[in-house]
């Protein structure tokens, strides 16, 4: 366990690699020997620290990133020179030199791309070719493929490590659209025997064997996030929250709470200012919605969420009560990222992405 002066911490926040690893594991045991599994690591590896992330997947033997951009992928690059990093955000015009002498790996997202790729005169020219199956955000669109598919010259001199398409509505269940893309996916792989093809993100990993293919591309569920909302969860929670009150306060009936005076008190209520705001990425959204915990009981959030901090509601706690200077739970045993999300009307990934950089972080 690392730690940094946690006595003048207002908040904690614990990720860990351990539950991190047994996630790898997980996923790898379900996609089965033949499919790889990459790590996700844009966004400072969601926000959890890039170098203690990707040291962790490394040690399970993962050895192909993705990032979002080549700054990201730098980054990556400083600490590993034996992995495959592939920027999702494509070639960056002007910058290809630097792919090449940082042996980084675009994802070429049109024909431009493509044709600026595949003229530069290396030995180190690895791409891989993303097409659009109903995004509308990155890849080839549809006259883009049909264009390429007629005319497979346009892309010699590539050596595609893999061919890729991304789904938009996997979370979804029973959404139609997940099959129509790997339908169309699956019609443009049969132009690419010989490619490797990545199709699965976290939540196609567990709804059908036939997305896996050769490199599945996890992202939320590696942090312990739910895959599949309707289910339960089957991940390791990565991450623990605490933060530190700093007030308790005797509130009257008929006084009001917050900003904007939006909650006023019906009964006579102990009140606790926590030292967590939207500044933090306890997001606005959860004023007056959501809840932390003190002993697995849960405090609910009294009014708006301000920058640094919230107010909760203590008074029904039972047992011993909270002190000020104690440290009450945000994200731990009794809420998840997906609980806060939820409550924020959100997505867990805004969630942990969020985190702000004034926790005291340590790792175990």
């Amino acid at each position: 366990m690392t730690t940094d002066n946690m006595e003048t911490a207002s908040g904690i926040l614990t990720i860990d690699l351990e539950a991190l690893a047994k996630n790898y594991k997980l996923l790898k045991s379900t996609v089965g020997s033949s499919c790889g599994i990459a790590g996700i690591v844009k966004a400072n590896a969601y926000g959890l620290g890039l170098k203690e992330v990707a040291d962790t997947l490394i040690k399970q033997n993962c050895s192909k990133f993705f990032v979002a951009n080549l700054d990201e992928a730098l980054s990556l690059r400083k600490i590993s020179s034996d992995i495959d990093i592939h920027v999702l955000g494509g070639l960056f015009k002007g910058a290809e030199d630097i792919y090449i002498e940082h042996n980084i790996i675009p994802v070429l997202n049109c024909l431009d791309d493509i044709e600026r790729f595949k003229n530069i005169n290396s030995e180190r020219n690895n791409a891989v070719l993303h097409f659009d199956t109903g995004m509308n955000r990155l890849g080839l669109d549809s006259a883009e493929t049909d264009k390429l598919l007629n005319d497979m010259s346009l892309i010699n001199n590539l050596n595609l490590t893999y061919i890729m398409t991304h789904f938009a509505c996997a979370d979804e269940k029973d959404n139609p659209m997940t099959a129509q893309q790997a339908d169309e996916f699956k019609r443009i792989a049969q132009y690419f025997s010989n490619t490797p093809k990545s199709l699965a993100n976290s939540p196609a990993i567990f709804r059908n064997d036939d997305y896996h293919c050769d490199l599945a591309r996890p992202g939320i569920a590696l942090y312990g996030g739910n895959p599949t909302p309707e289910t339960e969860n089957p991940m390791h929670n990565v991450v623990d929250l605490k933060c530190r009150i700093l007030q308790i306060r005797e509130g009257k009936i008929g006084d009001t709470v917050g900003y904007g005076a939006t909650r006023t008190l019906k009964k006579n209520t102990q009140i606790a200012t926590v030292a967590i705001g939207y500044a933090d990425g306890f997001l606005r959204s959860n004023s007056d919605k959501a809840y932390v915990y003190w002993q697995d009981q849960r405090c609910p959030v009294l009014g708006r969420v301000s920058m640094d901090l919230i107010t909760v509601d203590i008074s029904d706690i039972t047992g011993q009560k909270p002190q000020i200077g104690d440290m009450i739970e945000i994200i731990g045993a009794n809420q998840t990222i997906d609980d806060l999300a939820n409550s924020a009307g959100t997505i867990s990934y805004e969630i942990i992405t969020s985190l702000g950089a004034r926790y005291k972080r340590q790792y175990i």
